[in-house]
């Protein structure tokens, strides 16, 4: 059986899951894998989109909109009173010198650019890192941080391209702890239902018992729909589809 029909299966078969303790631990694996692509495609595809619009956004303002300022000794120094706000489409690009804007108050904002009083905040699908000006080891202007976006642009795609293998590998190895703890329950439940497996019979469908969960949290986020206690619910779900695929699993028979 191919991996797309697995796929699908696994989306509502625990008798199919219940058969795949059979396959070979490398075809488990690559399947492993082939969800955790499909998963992170939203993920990578909303935090490129903003690191290009942004890095477009940033280079417009600084050149056009942004008041004449220094970054000396860790602080963003301009004679403005309030700070300033450009709203670019879905693109926010915020300017305060005056230490009346925090962190905590960009916590609902999902893409930003902002430039506050001691540090420079980048938030790209709601992702956020934050920069402290005492990083610089020597003053910045206008004209200097507009040669510094212009170089940053020029080498986007390679570093969206290394961004992108990080967030997978890292979301990879979420995920195969992941499946390796629900292995972990599935003994427990094994034991609580009388079910000769073993721990490699149950990674392997506890592998294909996070399909479910996993593509219903990948529309989600396609859809930029925030699930409140996301993680509880995946974490359950994944279990339930584990349990009713260990019941699948014929008992052994009893001379």
């Amino acid at each position: 059986m191919n991996i797309f029909k697995q796929l699908f299966k696994s989306l509502y078969s625990p008798k199919d899951i219940a058969f795949y303790r059979f396959q070979g631990i490398g075809k488990t694996i690559l399947y492993v894998f082939f969800l955790t692509l499909l998963s992170v495609i939203p993920t990578v595809y909303y935090f490129s989109a903003a690191v290009i619009n942004g890095l477009d956004a940033a280079q417009t303002a600084v050149k056009e909109q942004f008041p004449e300022f220094t970054i000396k000794d860790g602080k963003l120094d301009a004679q403005e009173d309030v700070p300033i706000t450009i709203n670019q489409g879905d693109f926010a690009i915020i300017f305060d010198s005056t230490g009346a804007v925090d962190e905590d108050e960009l916590s609902d904002t999902d893409n930003a650019i902002a430039f506050l009083q001691n540090e420079v905040i980048f938030i790209a699908g709601g992702n956020t890192q934050s920069y402290p000006y005492s990083m610089f080891a020597f003053p910045i202007t206008n004209s200097d941080l507009q040669e510094f976006l212009a170089a940053i642009d020029s080498v986007t795609w390679i570093m969206l391209v290394i961004l992108v293998i990080f967030i997978y590998i890292f979301s990879a190895g979420l995920k195969f702890i992941e499946i390796s703890i629900f292995a972990l329950f599935g003994l427990m439940f094994k034991n609580m239902i009388g079910k000769n497996l073993q721990y490699r019979h149950l990674w392997r469908m506890a592998a294909y018992s996070v399909t479910l969960p996993t593509i219903f949290f990948t529309i989600m986020a396609a859809l930029q729909t925030t699930v409140l206690y996301g993680f509880l619910i995946n974490w359950f779900a994944s279990l339930i589809v584990l349990f009713l695929a260990i019941k699948e699993v014929p008992k052994r028979k009893q001379n």
